[in-house]
């Protein structure tokens, strides 16, 4: 090779690797400012030995791939066969268990008492043994004066809360966001705040907190719920800001219905108040106000506001969506609070009725993500009876061409083939009213459940007891049971089985797949509203009247 040659070549090839630097480079850099948005636990779905969060991850998918040989059936308290160990809550629990690093947290009530000095009506979070179901602490939280339009008697804590290395992260029964730490006063320290109410050994030790009452005027429905989810050093909270105890007007429009929060401090990063903005605007511009109008519109919270945030990253697109008390979905920058996407999740000509007589409804169930789809169906208050309900499957990787953001399919046409949704981030619809000849008056009902996608189906319930087997791509029926009782639970999927319960105390067992298996129903004599979970070769359940949590392992 001439000397020329060689130059050139020694040339390009200081070129060639000089691009490559700089392109891994900021491969590298994009890749950690990806990685520092995720938690710790933010791994492929159910691929850890903890349960750290309601739906597991940050997905919120009811599903875990790692628990095996789970039992599918146990005896009764008596006999024992199964049965780990069993512990009374209060009495009532609600959000579910939480279960890291050999600890359980659960929300209740005081309703059986563990400090027996305290016997008033608290909402309580306890943290227990994995191994035994001992009490290692708890946090205790006094009632909100204003009484059940703001935190309903012996409802206990909703919340289940989301952990994370030494701190827990959770909404209190006051509409507190409250981080704490993993050893309560059991390791001898006060961290953080050290004006706690209660300090003794078995009490919770409060980092910080945040009053969403007191700092950011939020009015909550009944209760305060959230579970929250942690993404990077960021927070996300829906706060629960809804009607009066008239259940018309909205008093606090302007406070904020979701939040982003720094979780190392407590401070507000950001927050919107979209489901009630319309109403703020009307009353600036002095307009006459028409609040059901406003509402049969999609433009203003029907009640209250009691879903919770799931995360997403379809094509590395960081993205936070919130279920609004509107019935809209909303999808912003996690660091930002710039709305991305919006989708309304009722048909334009539904009407909201009080006491739940009409066909608009909100949300009670989460939203999941999977294969970069959203699920989420719609419901009411369990209190408003059953209904017509309608069941999404939401393109999460569609940019909207609007400048109002809306994916929404358009005049009620849910066809995703259709012209007029070429730009709709409809993949598919399934519900809403069917014809005299059917065997219900609709296809699907309110729900109060989160789905479970597994291996391409998805498993969800709806209030009224019928669990449906789908397509997830396509949304097709394969199957459905009516458990002939009410179920406020959701599907769980874990080790080739689904898992739900229903008001009756029943816990049915069937067989994953497009043919119908049921492989048992367990006779629990309580029932049976949180959903069960499965963490180190145990499933935990909790029952109502009594309110127990059982561990259930095979012998």
């Amino acid at each position: 090779m001439t000397s020329k040659r060689r130059n050139q070549s020694l040339l390009l090839a200081c070129i060639t690797t000089g691009v490559f630097a700089l392109v891994f480079t900021q491969y590298l850099l994009n890749t950690r400012k990806a990685e520092a948005l995720l938690p710790a636990f933010a791994q492929p779905q159910g691929t850890s030995r903890n349960w750290p969060l309601f739906g597991g991850t940050v997905s919120r998918n009811m599903v875990n791939l790692v628990e095996k040989n789970l039992p599918q059936d146990w005896g009764s308290l008596e006999s024992g066969k199964n049965i780990k160990w069993v512990i009374n809550l209060g009495s009532k629990a609600y959000g579910g268990p939480v279960i890291y690093q050999g600890k359980i947290f659960i929300g209740t009530n005081n309703d059986s008492p563990r400090n027996p000095l305290i016997k008033e009506d608290k909402g309580i979070l306890m943290c227990l043994s994995e191994k035994t179901g001992d009490l290692l602490w708890q946090a205790i939280h006094d009632k909100l004066p204003a009484g059940r339009v703001n935190d309903w008697p012996r409802e206990g804590i909703c919340s289940s809360p989301v952990v994370e290395g030494n701190r827990l992260y959770y909404v209190n029964n006051r509409c507190q966001v409250i981080c704490a730490d993993l050893e309560g006063f059991l390791d001898g320290k006060n961290d953080g705040v050290t004006d706690e109410k209660y300090k003794e050994k078995t009490d919770v030790d409060i980092i910080w907190q945040l009053d969403m009452i007191t700092e950011l005027d939020v009015f909550p429905h009944n209760l305060a719920t959230c579970s929250p989810l942690l993404v990077g050093d960021t927070l996300f909270v829906i706060t629960s800001n809804g009607v009066d105890e008239g259940h018309i007007n909205v008093p606090k429009p302007s406070a904020p219905s979701f939040l982003a929060i720094d979780k190392k401090t407590g401070k507000v990063k950001w927050s919107s108040n979209l489901p009630s903005q319309s109403l703020v605007e009307a009353k600036k511009g002095n307009e006459k106000v028409e609040i059901k109008t406003l509402i049969n519109q999609g433009k203003l919270l029907m009640h209250g506001q009691w879903s919770n945030p799931v995360y997403a990253e379809p094509a590395g697109k960081p993205m936070i969506i919130f279920p609004g008390g509107d019935g809209w979905v909303y999808a912003f920058k996690p660091e930002s609070g710039e709305l991305l996407w919006k989708f309304d999740c009722n048909p334009k000509n539904s009407v909201y009725e009080l006491g739940g007589k009409g066909t608009r409804n909100d949300f009670v169930s989460t939203p999941v993500i999977y294969d970069n789809k959203l699920y989420i169906g719609v419901g009411q208050d369990p209190e408003h009876d059953k209904g017509v309900g309608h069941l999404w499957c939401i393109d999460i990787t569609k940019t909207p061409s609007n400048p109002q953001k809306d994916l929404s399919p358009v005049n009620d046409n849910f066809n995703p083939a259709a012209p007029v949704n070429k730009n709709s981030g409809l993949v598919w619809h399934y519900g809403g009213n069917a014809p005299p000849d059917y065997d219900r008056n609709y296809y699907f009902g309110r729900t109060m459940s989160t789905v479970a996608v597994h291996e391409g189906l998805l498993y969800t319930a709806e209030y009224d007891g019928f669990v449906h087997c789908l397509d997830a791509k396509t949304g097709k029926k394969y199957w459905q049971h009516d458990m002939e009782a009410d179920t406020w639970s959701s599907t769980f999927v874990a080790d080739g089985r689904v898992y739900i319960g229903n008001e009756n105390g029943q816990l049915f067992v069937f067989e994953t797949g497009k043919e119908k298996k049921l492989l048992n129903t367990v006779e629990m004599k309580g029932k049976i509203r949180a959903t069960p979970v499965a963490a180190n070769g145990t499933i935990y359940m909790i029952t109502e009247n009594p309110c127990r949590l059982f561990a259930i392992t095979k012998e």
